[in-house]
């Protein structure tokens, strides 16, 4: 029998605050691309953005006009990587072990470049970046071994998906522009230190929510 058959799709859920229009634009986009341009072109865009995102990071330290740049390659990467899924299921070309093998571990490696360059820049302190890194990981991680073991794919997390990400880095990267540094109880620190931080504690607090939910789950579901 072929293995393809054999595979079964895990269930995705996005609930994320723009999924609705964000869905609607994709596919609005999709039904009018050449037929030339296929998924594959959109996920290479996609990850040579975020690369491209990662060296102007790293780059903002001399040149902070390279936030700016961040920002557009953001932008790249979003019509990328959130379009190549998109069309494929338009033109009914869908490979669904290879889509889920390739885009993820584009995310992961896309990760490592973007909070690599975002701990080089001068703007976010290393330690903050890799906590950063380490938890959105942990948060992938997790995702994976769901939709393995319980059969559902959850691509947001209370109600923030990668779209909201990009689009809260972006708000961060003009505050940063203009205002690198803020005081929060007194001590002046750097706002994406401030902002990195907050960032981890509510992904840590989102990846304990969802261990402990799906852990019961499964218990529930093979007791002994």
């Amino acid at each position: 029998m072929n293995n393809t058959t054999q595979y079964r799709d895990a269930k995705r859920v996005q609930a994320s605050l723009l999924s609705g229009v964000e869905k609607q634009v994709l596919v609005w986009i999709a039904a009018r691309l050449p037929e030339r341009i296929n998924p594959d072109h959109l996920t290479v865009l996609g990850f040579l953005a975020m690369i491209g995102a990662g060296v102007a990071y790293a780059m903002a330290g001399a040149f902070p006009h390279a936030l700016w740049i961040v920002n557009l390659m953001l932008a790249i990467n979003w019509f990328g990587d959130s379009l190549d899924g998109t069309l494929a299921r338009v033109r009914n070309r869908l490979r669904p072990r290879y889509g889920y093998y390739v885009d993820h571990i584009i995310d992961a490696l896309s990760a490592v470049f973007l909070f690599g360059g975002l701990g080089l820049s001068g703007y976010m302190s290393e330690r903050v970046a890799m906590g950063m890194l380490m938890c959105y990981l942990l948060l992938a991680i997790q995702s994976y071994l769901a939709a393995h073991s319980i059969g559902v794919f959850s691509i947001s997390w209370w109600k923030f998906s990668p779209t909201e990400m990009r689009i809260l880095l972006a708000i961060g990267n003009c505050i940063a522009f203009f205002h690198p540094f803020t005081k929060v109880l007194g001590p002046r620190l750097l706002f994406f230190d401030v902002a990195g931080g907050i960032s981890v504690v509510c992904m840590l607090g989102a990846l304990l929510v969802i261990t402990v939910r799906n852990t019961t789950t499964l218990y529930r579901e093979e007791r002994i």
